[in-house]
């Protein structure tokens, strides 16, 4: 196979795997993503290495675990933070490698990992959302090209759609580029949204998913989740909506490139950061919907797909467990750049280029998933699921065969003591390995990270 020259890299916000029609959900309109998988390589057991925005990012830009890099938490950009502070400085980030082999690097949306009014570290440009909060899907905003404010009145879809097609169109390098998008339609507050695509949801008469499922064993709901989920089938059909924004976005974009006969020279990839409920379990929200923080599937599971016609070998759906540090190794391989941080950078991550092209002999994929949201931990298994709190009668442990809801805690079940304490003993190990003393979220000091409500609550558990 030869190197993918140009890759475009869709990094949505809080779009869940199971809201897309491609995952095998009927209800929501996404021919683009469709397309993608139907013409690519679909990743069926993909995750997020930490169910929340600015970790979940960091990992991907680093190929490193929260950790390794030090960001556990979202990043706020409200008075009490330095919106502009670079929490990535003393990493290699995936752009700066491409950098460094000769591409031409751009950002366009969401980037959420400081910076947020000045140039972003590893990229020639940059046209990021800015740090204004709250953020309304439609309406008159500052947004930042590199350090120059910008204001634009619209719908910030469509203003990240417009920015991507207007650098296609008008770029005047003759280098190969890395174009990251990121999208936010998909992020709270599950309002504002355009009313025909609202309106053609409504008109599905949706159902909020497993609406009597609450999740059990004394988790408390984060109050603090946005007040437009308070009518769940609305808030359901906004989301939706978001959803299709984004699609329309991706089908924009490949139309773009077929324009100007791109489309068989480019990788695209798309992603989120993380999953997300929309009712499932009692919850809307990620990790931090509830305290403890939780790893349920919805909050883990992202989409991946990965679309190189004649580049790769199509229409295949592969089940291996991945996450954002392998998806960091696969990209280089297929642009075909060199890892020259890779012996420091001590990555949990390894490429899967050989599955995205059934390479013989195929690799046997990796069976098993490790997350961690500060010093909440998980192993995962196509069949268990072990989650380690810092109160022990906290933890929680699941046969997803016979419970794929995670609703009856098996952590305490004599029967499955064996299966718990090799999990146990691996998630140790797994984290002994890639972690830094100072950055590890379990040992390490939990203030000293961003001061959210989730570190509040866990305050009283430092050892």
């Amino acid at each position: 196979m030869s190197n993918c020259p140009n890759v475009v890299l869709f990094l949505s916000d809080d779009h869940a795997a199971w809201a897309c029609g491609c995952y095998g959900n009927p209800d929501v309109h996404t021919p683009s993503l469709d397309y993608l998988a139907d013409n690519g390589v679909q990743m069926l057991n993909a995750f997020t290495p930490t169910p929340v925005c600015s970790p979940a990012r960091a990992c991907l830009m680093t190929g490193r675990l929260a950790s390794q890099h030090g960001v556990h938490d979202y990043i706020g950009t409200t008075d009490s933070f330095d919106v502009d502070y670079n929490w990535m400085q003393h990493e290699t980030l995936l752009p700066q490698l491409f950098q460094q082999a000769g591409y031409e690097t751009i950002l366009i949306g969401k980037w959420h990992l400081g910076q947020e009014r000045t140039a972003k570290q590893g990229f020639d440009q940059a046209f990021a959302i800015g740090p204004d909060y709250p953020i309304r899907h439609q309406g008159r905003r500052t947004w930042y090209r590199n350090d120059e404010p910008v204001i634009k009145d619209g719908l910030i879809s469509s203003i990240i759609t417009e920015e991507a097609l207007d650098y296609l169109a008008h770029r005047t390098s003759e280098k190969p580029f890395l174009l990251v998008i990121g999208h936010y339609a998909t992020h709270s507050p599950w309002s504002g949204h355009p009313r025909p695509l609202v309106e053609y949801y409504r008109k599905k008469h949706l159902e909020q998913p497993e609406p009597t499922t609450q999740y059990p064993f004394g988790m408390l709901v984060n109050e603090a989740c946005d007040h437009t989920r308070e009518d769940a089938v609305e808030a359901l059909c906004q989301y939706y909506a978001g959803v299709t924004e984004i699609d329309t976005s991706v089908g924009a974009i490949l139309q773009e490139l077929r324009n100007q006969n791109l489309d068989e020279s480019t990788l695209v990839v798309y992603t989120s950061d993380h999953g997300l409920n929309c009712g499932q379990h009692g919850l809307w929200g990620k990790g931090n919907a509830t305290f403890p923080l939780n790893m349920v599937e919805q909050s883990i599971r992202i989409p991946l797909i990965f679309h190189a016609p004649n580049r790769l070998l199509s229409k295949q759906q592969r089940t291996e467990f991945v996450d954002h540090t392998d998806v960091f190794a696969t990209i280089l391989e297929l642009a075909g750049i060199p890892d020259t941080e890779k012996k420091n950078r001590n990555s949990p991550g390894t490429s899967f280029c050989a599955l995205l092209n059934n390479t013989h002999p195929r690799p046997a994929g990796r069976q098993h998933q490790f997350c961690e949201y500060g010093p909440v931990r998980m192993m995962r298994t196509h069949r268990h699921k072990l989650m380690l709190f810092p109160r022990t009668e906290e933890n929680l442990f699941f046969d997803l065969a016979q419970d794929p809801l995670e609703q009856v805690n098996l952590y305490g079940n004599a029967e499955y003591q064996l299966i718990i304490d090799e999990m146990n003993q691996a998630i140790r190990a797994h984290f002994s390995t890639f972690s830094v003393e100072s950055n590890d979220g379990v040992k390490a000091s939990l203030p000293q990270y961003n001061p959210h409500v989730a570190w509040d609550y866990y305050k009283e558990y430092q050892l």
